[in-house]
């Protein structure tokens, strides 16, 4: 753990008076503390990127030296550069000073104190001031380096990903491709229940093709090497096309869709494309987690709260098993999906709307869900008239 160290924390005393210097190091050294000292501004300052300390312990009023500003009031100065560099930010200051005014703590706290002792100090407090103050930069600093190495173990998980999916999709492309040629007959006759088991082969390569697709899509948006071909789209048009593109997966799964789009929704510029990939994505997990006979309702208005400007609102709905409250901003994460105990079997990469989210976010929108255990789910697209930026 951070608070076992090879030595014991080194404290950082700086004050303009040798004896005060001289009575806080006696009486941290007998704490078990090691002690480094300065006596005015800029040697504090150097002190502290030097040693690094683990705490430090001002007086407020020092010589400024090259530091500017008055003398009365240089450790409010110090306090302000030791937190404003990445290196230093992080060490708990603690102000130790005989200004007791109300003003003097304000500014103690403006300046990214910590806390504030007035002279003459107690002990006993200022022991369980440090002592506190420690334990919680110690806290603070393993949790910053697990937060280093999940970072990292991310970056070589995704890494890793990429490689392997690219190294998937050339020979998944050839199954496909000798697929098709066996059920076109090109090795010879076909019998009904080969065809059969051909074709559900061929269905089952090409959802691994669209999940190797989705991998590497949401990589790139990532990376933001994703270029928008951007378009007017008519929000009508739109929902119509998509209806017409589902018409045999509706009828398979005997959904029922309606469709209510309002007469003042204006166009709106978008990647064509991927948007239609966003609302099927929508569809699809409506029919895969609310199962057959599922009802899907689409509906598109005007918005005005999309980046302060005119929008359009599109909604994908289903009468399905919903999403408890505490999933809603999980699954826009990759790789995490809500369980359906009614479809085990249901599959579900994780990735379809963590995909969604990146394309609606690079287009300036914003997507979440509406939705309650029983009772259906509610996906909700605000998209601007006019997206910002083009990627």
């Amino acid at each position: 753990m951070a608070e076992i160290a090879t030595q014991p924390p080194l404290i950082l005393v700086a004050d303009d008076v040798p004896a005060n210097v001289e009575l806080l190091h006696d009486q941290l050294a007998l704490l078990g503390y090691r002690v480094v000292s300065a006596f005015d501004g800029p040697t504090a300052v150097e002190a502290c990127f030097e040693h690094r300390p683990d705490l430090c312990i001002l007086d407020v009023a020092m010589p400024a030296g090259n530091l500017g500003g008055s003398d009365r009031t240089t450790g409010f100065e110090v306090c302000r550069r030791i937190k404003r560099d990445p290196r230093t930010s992080r060490i708990p200051v603690i102000f130790v000073t005989a200004l007791n005014d109300a003003t003097d703590r304000v500014k103690a706290i403006e300046a990214g104190g910590d806390d504030f002792l007035t002279k003459p100090h107690n002990r006993q407090i200022l022991s369980a001031r440090v002592r506190s103050l420690l334990r919680l930069k110690f806290a603070t600093d393993a949790l910053e380096e697990s937060y280093r190495k999940l970072r990292e173990l991310e970056k070589v998980r995704d890494d890793l990903m990429k490689m392997i999916v690219h190294d998937l999709k050339t020979p998944l492309t050839s199954v496909l491709a000798s697929l098709e040629m066996a059920l076109d007959g090109d090795f010879g006759v076909v019998s009904e229940g080969l065809r059969r088991a051909l074709g559900d082969a061929e269905a089952k390569a090409e959802d691994l093709l669209a999940l190797i697709e989705d991998l590497l899509e949401v990589a790139r948006i990532e990376e933001t090497t994703l270029e928008l071909d951007l378009q007017p789209l008519a929000p009508g048009a739109l929902i119509a096309e998509l209806v017409d593109e589902w018409r045999v997966r509706f009828k398979q799964e005997a959904a029922e869709v309606s469709t209510d789009v309002s007469d003042d929704c204006p166009v709106f510029r978008a990647d064509k494309g991927l948007m239609k990939r966003v609302f099927s994505n929508l569809i699809q997990n409506a029919i895969t987690h609310a199962g057959s006979g599922v009802r899907i309702a689409l509906s598109a208005r005007p918005d005005e709260e999309v980046g302060g400007s005119d929008g359009v609102m599109f909604t994908v709905s289903d009468d399905g098993p919903g999403i408890p409250p505490e999933y809603h901003e999980v699954i826009f994460r990759k790789f995490e999906r809500v369980k359906n105990p009614q479809l085990p079997r249901a599959r579900n990469s994780g990735l379809g709307l963590a995909f969604c989210k990146l394309v609606v976010e690079a287009h300036g929108g914003r997507i979440w869900v509406q939705s309650n255990e029983g009772r259906g789910s509610h996906f909700h697209v605000a998209l601007p008239v006019e997206p910002e930026r083009a990627s």
